[in-house]
């Protein structure tokens, strides 16, 4: 930025507008997020607005639209009412505004921070392909999936210079669908509270119960169906507890099969934010069947806590890129694969505790949300610098 014929220096604290629909549900990834990156923006002496249903400064009105609105809250997510009065008041004096989801609130927050002259960046954290799994037999129009980047860049994107994206994937898919804009891959990293568990003894044998833990919506591009198929196909199915943490459309469906199926009852529901920590940390081995990812935060945590991670490999999740070793990996829906990849880490005991240790130091050296927005800050200038 020139004032004058002179650079004006931004090398300073920066005032920064997160805008997101639903910012105080700790049960959504996105807010999660939002959250993490906005308490540890300040920590860095940067000050943040957060903008959105539930934000304790600048609260915005839940927009309830008919049907979407009920399977959005169905995975704690709601959509904001904008508000010309509520963006004016929260972008008066600010660097720049970020925008998270390209609906309506997202929108005309940037417009509004269009027309105040200040500049806009935004994130793309909805992978058309999870909106397809959450809306039943429309995902088998051909074309769909081309259509909604399509749509999602003509609302928003093709009017912003810098978007934050997760992962190398997510930025191939947007280059691949026409998206002009510089892409800047940040992951959205994990908070510091998910710290290793307490090593794995290698010279014990494995815990009984075995606990294999899952995490996230209860949706059917999750895939968690393919885990509970393959615990029961598992050689040690009796000695296996399976907990899936999270909450969404498919819940009680899940509950039905996996009692219907498992030897052991399992635990498949909600648990508070506060409470993943420790719950990772409770656990054996953690498995991520997911069909569509932007980037799987939830992987991340699980592996800063010590966990070895067992990952569905999916041309459309992003997932796979953490696996250290084949290990791993499974082919995406294949429950007998997944059974074996099972078996094979409990009965390798000394593995599991050598790889835990290896996959909490891989995750620390490189996706600590301190690190993700340092660089998302550098972002930031760039876009005010221009």
């Amino acid at each position: 930025m020139r004032e004058n014929g002179i650079e004006k220096s931004i090398d300073r604290p920066l005032t920064i507008a997160l805008v997101v629909d639903t910012v105080g549900n700790q049960g959504n990834g996105t807010s999660n997020s939002a959250l993490q990156w906005a308490a540890e923006l300040e920590r860095q002496g940067h000050h943040v607005r957060l903008v959105g249903v539930g934000a304790p400064e600048y609260p915005a009105r839940v927009n309830k639209v008919p049907l979407v609105s009920w399977v959005a809250a169905k995975q704690l997510m709601q959509f904001a009412e904008p508000s010309d009065t509520l963006f004016r008041t929260a972008f008066q004096g600010v660097d720049v505004v970020h925008v998270y989801m390209p609906f309506k609130f997202g929108r005309r927050a940037a417009k509004v921070a269009h027309q105040m002259g200040i500049p806009v960046t935004a994130g793309f954290h909805l992978q058309p392909e999870n909106v397809l799994y959450s809306a039943g037999p429309l995902r088998h129009i051909p074309g769909i999936s081309s259509f909604l980047y399509w749509l999602f860049k003509h609302w928003l994107y093709k009017r912003i210079d810098h978007i934050h994206v997760p992962t190398e994937m997510t930025a191939s898919l947007l280059r691949a669908h026409g998206y002009k804009a510089k892409l800047h891959v940040i992951s959205n990293g994990y908070s510091p509270v998910y710290s290793p568990k307490k090593p794995v003894d290698p010279e014990a044998s494995a815990p009984v119960p075995f606990r294999v833990i899952a995490s996230g919506r209860l949706a059917s591009e999750k895939d968690q169906i393919t885990l509970i198929k393959a615990v029961s196909m598992s050689k040690h199915a009796g000695g296996i507890q399976l907990i899936i943490a999270g909450t969404g459309p498919l819940k009680q469906y899940l509950r039905f099969r996996a009692g219907r199926l498992l030897a052991r009852k399992a635990d498949i529901g909600f648990h508070k934010h506060a409470d993943m920590p420790d719950l990772l940390r409770s656990g054996d081995l953690f498995v991520h069947c997911s069909i569509a990812d932007i980037e799987s935060v939830s992987v991340i945590e699980a592996m800063a806590c010590g966990l070895v991670p067992v990952i569905a490999a999916s041309e459309l999740s992003a997932a796979s890129q953490f696996a250290l070793l084949g290990e791993s990996l499974f082919p995406v829906q294949n429950a007998a694969m997944l059974a074996r990849r099972i078996d094979w880490w409990i009965e390798h005991q000394v593995e599991r505790a050598e790889w835990g240790e290896k996959y909490a130091e891989y995750t620390k050296a490189h996706y600590s949300v301190e690190a993700s927005v340092h660089k998302f800050v550098d972002m930031e200038r760039e876009a005010i610098g221009e």
